[in-house]
């Protein structure tokens, strides 16, 4: 399964479903066989240094037939600092997410799960705002089934991060961000419960024998819907009191 997925990414291809036989009987196989898609991507993306939630909106949910997020893993090369010059061609196909990200300031183990929002907050270091870097691959989402996204990392292409601020959790769950793209507000939205997430990414990590580990990188899921970016178009995400992150695309 983690075969094929890297072939047809390192090909360029337009992204499939895996097909039978090579589909996941359930979402742990999928997991497990995402496990050994990172160790195909790490060589070229460098080892494991964080990691990402996807489909968290009921509407995205729903589109995907599932009733949960799915996890997935950050690459210690794809982690970029604001403001990043980003090469489009690089990407088959390049979207953004606008989220908050955390900085885990302790380990999260698996051996004290299961972890809460309440016991992860002293784990954290700081927070920052963030851009996720998707590569969907110009898939088709009605058409996507989550346990082949799932192999595919959930297709993450990196993060570009803005300075952390030590934070206490009031100054994080439901701030307000604001999507600023070539100069023009596009877009507004509220974050949720990013503690809340982190402690569901820890559980998801601890049911496959994995920890998150201080010094990683968290993104938390979009405040505002994926958008599509283009060749010379600038983008800026704030979030009150977190500052601002910022992203040319080239």
């Amino acid at each position: 399964m983690a075969r094929h997925m890297w072939a047809a990414r390192e090909a360029r291809q337009n992204y499939a479903n895996l097909s039978e036989p090579l589909k996941p009987a359930s979402i742990r196989e999928a997991y497990a066989a995402q496990e050994a898609y990172w160790r195909l991507a790490e060589p070229v993306y460098g080892p494991v240094a964080g990691a990402k939630i996807a489909t968290t909106t009921k509407v995205m949910q729903q589109l995907m037939g599932i009733a949960h997020p799915c996890g997935g893993a950050i690459f210690s090369k794809t982690i970029h600092q604001s403001p990043a010059r980003i090469d489009k061609r690089d990407f088959v196909n390049l979207r953004l997410e606008s989220e908050i990200a955390l900085k885990l300031g302790a380990d999260l183990p698996l051996n004290a799960a299961p972890w809460t929002a309440e016991r992860v907050v002293q784990r954290v270091a700081g927070a920052m705002v963030s851009y996720e870097l998707i590569d969907d691959r110009n898939a088709v989402y009605a058409k996507t089934e989550a346990t082949s996204m799932i192999v595919e990392n959930c297709w993450n292409g990196g993060v570009v991060l803005g300075a952390m601020k030590v934070v206490t959790p009031s100054e994080v769950i439901g701030v307000m961000g604001s999507q600023m793209l070539n100069g023009q507000q596009s877009a507004k939205g509220q974050a949720e419960d990013p503690y809340a997430t982190l402690a569901w990414l820890a559980n998801l990590l601890a049911e496959r024998k994995q920890t998150l580990k201080a010094g990683m990188i968290v993104i938390t899921g979009s405040l505002i819907p994926t958008f599509s970016i283009a060749t010379g178009d600038r983008a800026v995400f704030s979030a009150r009191g977190l500052g601002e992150v910022a992203v040319e695309i080239v």
